[in-house]
């Protein structure tokens, strides 16, 4: 259990065996329901078809729901990424997970990830716009710069999300790239 905890993002052998540790102290109220939540999981997740994300249904229930907008797409590089964007409850069109960001290091190539399957999905009548909302990270940018030549080929409006200034930033503690970023990106008051 301390082995396989220690393979999660951010849990290292020490936070696994605390963990492990605090999960057999507490196996009724803790272990057991995590055990059987985790076998529902395993059991009914399954990826939507259309967008990417994970869902009990395919297609999943963003893509189904009939009061979103489908002249917008929302591209982003994981699942985790939806549910940020979700929990803002700013963004009423449809998303697109790519599964991941181009990355040389990490042998991730532009067919191992869902970018077929968007330049597909933009191709359809009424899809006005695709919003890139990938990471301002070299893979993330590099990502943005190859999906975007795809997507002006087929001639929709391609835009990507404004980076800068966090809401409650203050301009002493950011850094260098964050700043040039947000000069960059300013606009009229």
């Amino acid at each position: 259990m301390i082995e396989l905890l220690g393979k999660l993002p951010g849990l290292g052998p020490r936070s696994a065996r605390r963990a492990a540790l605090h999960l057999l102290k507490k196996r009724e109220a803790l272990l057991e329901p995590l055990a059987q939540s985790l076998a529902d999981a395993a059991a009914h997740v399954r990826t939507c078809g259309e967008c990417g994300s994970l869902d009990t249904a395919d297609p999943c229930a963003l893509c189904s729901a009939s009061s979103r907008d489908d002249g917008l797409i929302c591209v982003v590089a994981e699942v985790g990424d939806v549910w940020a964007l979700e929990r803002a409850g700013a963004f009423r069109g449809r998303y697109h997970v790519l599964g991941g960001v181009l990355s040389a290091l990490d042998g991730v190539r532009p067919e191992d990830l869902r970018i077929a399957k968007l330049v597909e999905r933009a191709r359809r009548p009424g899809v006005r716009e695709v919003i890139l909302a990938l990471a301002a990270t070299v893979d993330g940018q590099a990502t943005a710069h190859f999906v975007s030549e795809h997507l002006s080929a087929i001639g929709v409006t391609v835009s990507r999300l404004s980076q800068g200034v966090p809401v409650g930033g203050e301009l002493e503690l950011l850094d260098d790239g964050t700043l040039l970023a947000a000069l960059a990106s300013r606009r009229a008051v």
